[in-house]
Parts: structure tokens; C-alpha cells; sequence
């Protein structure tokens, strides 16, 4: 994808007047229903059929999402308005033929999902990610795209997008490829915006809100968000080059939203129901923080496996360890360098993606690239049977977060730093615009750390999933980790007396047979009921203690004795006894 856009910006947008474009045109009449009306024209049409399509998936998601079912009223036109025939040879394709050398389609789409890949149409706003939304004629993918929009005046509705403003309303794209990594938000949103000078070339960084807040609450939200921008630049040495000279930050604070985040090439999509006048004016900054370093890491330094990106199918990747794991890594370190977190703040948050991967099964299983592969079956799928995941699989948002705390603070310990790495790596692959391999990435490291660390890094904990010795790494920086001696572990979650989750393999509960559902009725003599939950009695509950358990599977009454073992959380705090060294590495890491 990104290395045709190359192509189009290099001969400078101007020269798309002389290519033919397509219209589109949108209308929102039916707003409060949740309804858009989507028009699009396809001129100089050659061929004898025009096959459309709606998309079934989305950039940065790797799901199979079926955006068709939610488009109906489909009808196709010839260039004078005669309706023509068309034939639905899959549940995702319109095929059109018997017309003039011209089509005109329209459909309405109802959209009532505002996140990073869906669409919202209500009364507040037209929330727009465009495979969710618009069709698309793959035959006609290098043509330039205008698109319109009739907007109610009565909703004071304006445009934000990171597509090219040709006049009010009135927006351009050069490609087809372009058109679809371009969300768009239309409301009665406020904007922020600020220059910022990088290799003698000012781009602008523009900030839309759309919220319930006030405009003081916007501003010094604002001057946050600047702070995480100048950040960042600082990890690889420039922002990238934006196409338009500008990028947009689309941000929805809303309570009728769904929380989420999505990078796209110009601009990203952010999406949360908590508002600014709470907690929600710290906490929405992590995933500003996170979207905005795929401005770098996955927008430009991209992996091979998506290019192209493919719209009508799921896009795997091994990679996403790095491309999404790494961000993660950065997202709070970044936070904490911009003073927007205390470092007593970002070491405790350290402990819950630390613990979630330490103490997993799913290393058993896969290393990072294989985890990676798992993204079509989480990554906002959905799937009607049971599955086993809490025992297989771990996130590679946090399994390469902790594989970047660990990469970092070893390279640290030779006078070395990931940051370094990131700008050779930027200066590499995403500057170029050069999609890489994970043997690119293998290779990179060797040349900047040298062959043994390099080699040992990846054998180790991506081409294996082995773990790192946290214990040293962090005392490094001083930094100590401890474990609860004495509290004893079951083996998974219980809702009151019910088993809410698989159990975990090896744990007390699933080497006692313990399984999801089981309703537990006794502990070592003692009812459980109502007023007594199984899971308030193991609270207090040591290692080592046993217990005798009756418990109810399909209406059948079943014992089971198990004893408890050691639980394995950790706990990441600063060392207050740490040495001078040990403070002068954190303060370099930490950039305090």
C-alpha cells in the first residue's frame, strides 16, 4: 500500500487532473437512525462487467469482519439514470453489467459501532472508518477519488480527515489504497493545532475532538498531547515526513462510543467513553502516546506481510510483536518521560502486563512470531465456541512490551539503548518506506549490538520463548522485584462459588479436575452459598494449605481435594536502597 502512495506523492498531487476520478458522495438524512446514503460514480468504465465490493477487513485490525451485512437498498445505475441489472456472486461482491460505460451505485449503510474499524451514524456525528463504510471496484483501485459529503445544517457538522481538503466539504484522494487507511469524523468538533519544525520542513500536528467537555478542558488536554508528540520525536531523531504536511488526531471522548485506538498513515482514530473532566483526562493519553508512535513503528516501518495490504481477506503477520509490542513498550515510558507520569507511576504500571506474561501457559505453546499469527482469531473477532485461550495464548501487545523492557534495559547494560536501535532501524527500513522481515530485524540488531547479543536475543526469546532475567535487568536500573511468600493460589477465576474461566494447566484447580461452570458447594466442611462465596474464602488462604472441595458439573455431584501452591504474582517497585549507578541508569532510561 505504502509504496504505491510513494509513487503518486512523489510526482506531486497536481498531475491527478489528468487522470479520471471517481465520485462519492454522502448524505445523512436518516442520521437518527443511524443510516448514511452512499452514492459513487465510476466513469470510462471499459470492461463489461464492474465487479464492487464491500471490504472484509480494515488497517490495523486482522480479523475477518464482513462489512457487507451491514449495507442494504443496493441498486446500480447507468450514466443516464436507468436502473441495470447486477448479479451477487458472494455475500461481499456486486457485479454490474450491461451498462453504458458509466455506473453510478447506491446503498444505505447502517453504522452504530464508533471505534477505530466500524462506523457511527447518529445524530452527534458521522464516525467513518471506509472499508466499514464505502464499496470499492478493485479493477478501478489507481484512480483518484473525490468524495462529498450533504451534511444536515441543523448538526453544525464540519470534516476532519487526513484526505486532501479540495474545498468545503469537498475532499480528494489519490488512490484507492489511500482513500481506505483514511477515516473520516464529521461533528461539531473542536481543534487544536500546533506547527513543529523537522528536518527544515514545518508540518502541522491538528487535534479534533469531538466531546461533551469545554474548551478548557480541550486546551490543556492539548498541550499534553503536544508534549507526547515532541516526545517521540525525540526517539527517532525527526517525525516523519506527513503526507499534505500534516497530521490528524481523531478523536471521539463520547459516552455512545466504544473504546479503542487505530493508526492510519496521516492520522489515527481515538476513541473512549471516558471524558476529559475526570479520569479521563490522564488516562486517554496512553493511547494518544501508543497511536501516534505508529506514526513511525508499523505505518513506516511496516512489515512485509502487510504490503500489500489485503482488503478482501485476514492479513497475518509474524512481526507483530515488534509493530504492536514494542509501541506498547514505548506507549507509558513515553508518558513518563514527558512528565504526563511520576516514575513511581510508570513502574507500577509495569506490573500488570508483566505478571499477565510471566505467568502464562501460552509460552508452552507459541513464541512471538507464532503468538503473532493469532491475531485473525483476537484481534476484535469474534467466535461462537468455546476456545482455550486464557491457557495458549498471550497478547503480543504485552508479550513484545516486555520483550522491549527487556531488550532495552539489556542493551543498557552496554552502554547501548533501544531508542539508538529505533533510529537505525527508522533510518533503515521506515524512512525509505523499505518493508522489513523478522530476519531484517535479526540482522539490524546484530550490526548494533553486535552478533552474540544479537543472536542471543533472537534465539532465545522470538524464535523461543524463553524469558529474559527481569531480576537482573531491573536491578540495573534500580528497580526490585519481589513475590508474596505465603498467599496461596487456585488456579483461575471464580465468580462467587462458580468457576468463571478455564483452569489453568498445571494449577491446583486443573490437576484436581476442576473445570469452567463447576459450581462449588463445599470447602473442608463449610457450606458456600450466597452469603458465603468460595471465592472470599480463599483470600486469606496460604501455600501449602488443602482443601476438599464438593462441587456440582451437569447437575452431578463430584469431590475433588487439592492443595494450594505458591502464587506466583510479582510485584515491580523503585529500590530505595538502590546504588548511584544503579539511580544514574534509571534517570538515563527514565529521562529524568
Amino acid at each position: 500500500m505504502h509504496k504505491v502512495l510513494l509513487t503518486f506523492f512523489a510526482l506531486s498531487c497536481w498531475l491527478s487532473i489528468y487522470s479520471q476520478s471517481n465520485s462519492y458522495k454522502v448524505s445523512f438524512d436518516n442520521a437518527v437512525h443511524h443510516e448514511g446514503v452512499f452514492t459513487m460514480s465510476f466513469p470510462e468504465i471499459t470492461s463489461d462487467t464492474l465487479s464492487v465490493r464491500m471490504a472484509n477487513s480494515s488497517p490495523g485490525r486482522y480479523a475477518f469482519h464482513s462489512f457487507a451485512k451491514n449495507v442494504y437498498n443496493f441498486k446500480a445505475m447507468d450514466s443516464k439514470g436507468k436502473t441495470i441489472a447486477f448479479h451477487r456472486p458472494n455475500p461481499y461482491q456486486w457485479d454490474i453489467y450491461n451498462h453504458d460505460g458509466a455506473v453510478t451505485i447506491q446503498y444505505t449503510l447502517f453504522a452504530n459501532r464508533g471505534d477505530g474499524t466500524y462506523s457511527q451514524i447518529d445524530e452527534t456525528h458521522a464516525h467513518l472508518n471506509i472499508p466499514a463504510s464505502f464499496m470499492f471496484a478493485p479493477a478501478l483501485e489507481k484512480r483518484p477519488i473525490e468524495i462529498s459529503f450533504d451534511t444536515p445544517p441543523a448538526y453544525k457538522w464540519k470534516v476532519a480527515t487526513q484526505l486532501k481538503k479540495q474545498k468545503e466539504n469537498l475532499y480528494w484522494a489519490p488512490n484507492l489504497y489511500y482513500f481506505m487507511d483514511s477515516p473520516i469524523e464529521l461533528s461539531n468538533y473542536g481543534l487544536r493545532e500546533f506547527k513543529i519544525s523537522t528536518n527544515g520542513k514545518e508540518q502541522n500536528i491538528r487535534f479534533v475532538l469531538h466531546h461533551n467537555g469545554t474548551d478548557e478542558e480541550l486546551d490543556n488536554y492539548f498541550e499534553s498531547v503536544k508534549l507526547i508528540v515532541k516526545e517521540q520525536e525525540k526517539v527517532f531523531g525527526e517525525l516523519p515526513d506527513f503526507d499534505f504536511d500534516e497530521y490528524t488526531f481523531l478523536a471521539c471522548y463520547l459516552p455512545n462510543v466504544n473504546g479503542d485506538g487505530m493508526e492510519h498513515r496521516n492520522s489515527t482514530i481515538l476513541t473512549s467513553t471516558r471524558s476529559l473532566a475526570n479520569e479521563g483526562l490522564k488516562r486517554n493519553l496512553g493511547t494518544v502516546s501508543h497511536e501516534f508512535f505508529h506514526a513511525w513503528n508499523v505505518e513506516r516501518i511496516r512489515p512485509k506481510s502487510l504490503e500489500p495490504f489485503d482488503f478482501d481477506n485476514t492479513d497475518m503477520s509474524g512481526e507483530l510483536w515488534f509493530a504492536e509490542g514494542f509501541t506498547s513498550y514505548y506507549t507509558n515510558l513515553i508518558l513518563c518521560r514527558a512528565g504526563l507520569r511520576t516514575p513511581e507511576e510508570y513502574v507500577t504500571g509495569l506490573n500488570g502486563g508483566f505478571n499477565y506474561v510471566w505467568n502464562s501457559n501460552g509460552t508452552k505453546f507459541f513464541n512471538p512470531i507464532e503468538m503473532s499469527y493469532q491475531a485473525p482469531f483476537v484481534d476484535a473477532a469474534t467466535s461462537l465456541d468455546p476456545q482455550n485461550r486464557n491457557n495458549t495464548f498471550i497478547s503480543y501487545y504485552s508479550y513484545g512490551s516486555v520483550l522491549g523492557l527487556a531488550l532495552d534495559l539489556s542493551l543498557r547494560k552496554n552502554n547501548l539503548n533501544l531508542d539508538d536501535f529505533f533510529k537505525k532501524i527508522w533510518n533503515t527500513f521506515g524512512k525509505r518506506e523499505k518493508p522489513y522481515k523478522i530476519k531484517d530485524l535479526h540482522l539490524a540488531l546484530n550490526e548494533y549490538a553486535g552478533k552474540n547479543f544479537g543472536d542471543s536475543f533472537f534465539e532465545n526469546y522470538i524464535y523461543n520463548s524463553k524469558m529474559p532475567d527481569y531480576k537482573t535487568l531491573f536491578a540495573s536500573v534500580g528497580l526490585k522485584i519481589t513475590q508474596d511468600e505465603e498467599t496461596g493460589t487456585f488456579g483461575t477465576y471464580v465468580n462467587k462459588n462458580t468457576i468463571g474461566n478455564n483452569t489453568l494447566i498445571d494449577s491446583p484447580a486443573y490437576n484436581a479436575g476442576l473445570e469452567k461452570d463447576d459450581i462449588i458447594t463445599e470447602v473442608n466442611a463449610i457450606k458456600m452459598t450466597e452469603a458465603h462465596h468460595f471465592a472470599d474464602f480463599l483470600k486469606d488462604k496460604k501455600e501449602g494449605e488443602t482443601l476438599k472441595i464438593a462441587y456440582t458439573r451437569h447437575g452431578n455431584i463430584k469431590e475433588t481435594e487439592l492443595t494450594l501452591t505458591k502464587n506466583p504474582k510479582y510485584t515491580i517497585a523503585i529500590d530505595s536502597e538502590a546504588d548511584k549507578k544503579a539511580i544514574s541508569m534509571r534517570n538515563d532510561w527514565l529521562k529524568q
